[in-house]
């Protein structure tokens, strides 16, 4: 039987390429891969639906869906960072620590995005910094967001700006035109086709551009023992009609990305660069902290981290309401389940028939036929 084709479009990421390469394939399944930076697959994806399988922003997925927009989630977390501890400020800003950004000039790449939502909550939940007493700025354009193809506005009451189009978040924190920007990401510089900071750097002062958190990792330890989780900002989407024709897909999708994050924690120790001369340490170190996993799949393992995720959009204007997590995330067990359940009752079925041989043909047809009608008990 010929395997069913998909596109499937991710940036590189250790706990993925095994799928991406073919080292790891999904029963069932052909994938064609694309590598792609995330700022431009989620902007695609959203815009024009291009791809079966797809990488996806979290908060723009509670957003596309809650609009409307036809895709599944599948529990899988592969990328994952401390958000909140990538702020940088300039020194001239007066913030010596988080609760001095009240009433200060922050710039996000992108208001709506899983990083900023994260970073948003957190400020406010831990450091009493109102979303509302706080200048917002955005670099992203309006046709060239996410937001732009969710049909995002500002939430009601939030202080919103966009950078201008010759400026960029990176130069407008350097020249102190921002008090703080979000700018410590692998991705706040990668060259893509949207943003701008890989372009405008700015000519400013670099040596008075300093974390908000000078110790990330005494932060780390921090937030990880109040909340028991690092905050993702990506999952993985199957498109709604590849999920509604072929159910099954989910439940194989999830088990090849288990098993390709197994690969590469297994592989982890003989990947460490060998520049990085105390790379063993550091890795105890993480694991000492955070555990033997970090990026644990599955409904079970994630849904105290999801429900806070949909009460942050929620609470901050994303979303109007806040939705379940089983109505946005499938493994595929429930097809799975279904799935056992026909096959038991067609073994069972089988086993009686071959136990009552003298049963004719015919009979045994109305019995099987039984199995799908309402049975009526008689007076």
């Amino acid at each position: 039987m010929p395997k069913l084709t998909l596109s499937f479009i991710s940036q590189f990421n250790e706990r993925v390429q095994p799928m991406m390469d073919g080292t790891i394939q999904p029963e069932g399944l052909e994938l064609i891969p694309t590598y792609s930076q995330p700022t431009e697959t989620f902007w695609r994806q959203l815009k024009f639906q291009e791809f079966e399988i797809s990488e996806m922003s979290l908060s723009s997925y509670l957003i596309a869906r809650s609009r409307g927009m036809d895709m599944v989630a599948l529990p899988v977390f592969p990328s994952r960072r401390l958000f909140h501890t990538e702020l940088a400020v300039h020194l001239d800003s007066g913030v010596k620590e988080p609760g001095d950004l009240v009433g200060k000039r922050i710039g996000v790449v992108e208001y709506q995005q899983t990083a900023a939502l994260w970073t948003r909550g957190i400020l406010e939940h831990d450091f009493g910094v109102s979303q509302y007493k706080v200048d917002w700025y955005m670099e992203r354009t309006e046709k060239l967001s996410h937001g732009g193809a969710t049909g995002f506005t500002p939430p009601s009451g939030i202080s919103f700006h966009r950078i201008p189009t010759d400026k960029s978040l990176v130069s407008m924190l350097v020249d102190h035109e921002l008090d703080g920007a979000a700018i410590g990401g692998p991705f706040a510089r990668a060259v893509n086709a949207i943003d701008r900071s890989s372009r405008i750097p700015g000519s400013g002062d670099w040596s008075k551009v300093k974390p908000l958190f000078p110790d990330r990792i005494a932060e780390g330890v921090r937030f990880f023992k109040k909340y028991g989780f690092l905050p993702p900002n990506h999952a993985y989407i199957v498109r709604g009609d590849i999920h509604r024709q072929y159910p099954w897909v989910a439940f194989n999708l999830y088990t090849a990305f288990v098993k390709a994050k197994a690969l590469a924690q297994e592989k982890l120790v003989e990947r460490i660069p060998s520049a990085l001369f105390f790379g063993l340490e550091y890795l105890s170190m993480t694991r000492d902290i955070f555990g033997d996993d970090p990026f644990p799949y599955g409904l079970k393992a994630n849904r105290p981290m999801l429900e806070l995720l949909i009460e942050y959009s929620h609470e901050q204007g994303l979303t109007s309401k806040k939705m379940k997590v089983e109505e946005l995330f499938s493994d595929g067990a429930e097809h799975r389940q279904i799935e056992g359940i026909e096959r038991a009752r067609t073994i069972e079925r089988d086993k009686a028939q071959r136990e009552t041989p003298a049963f004719s043909s015919e009979k045994r047809t109305a019995i099987g036929s039984l199995d799908n009608k309402p049975r009526f008990g008689t007076n």
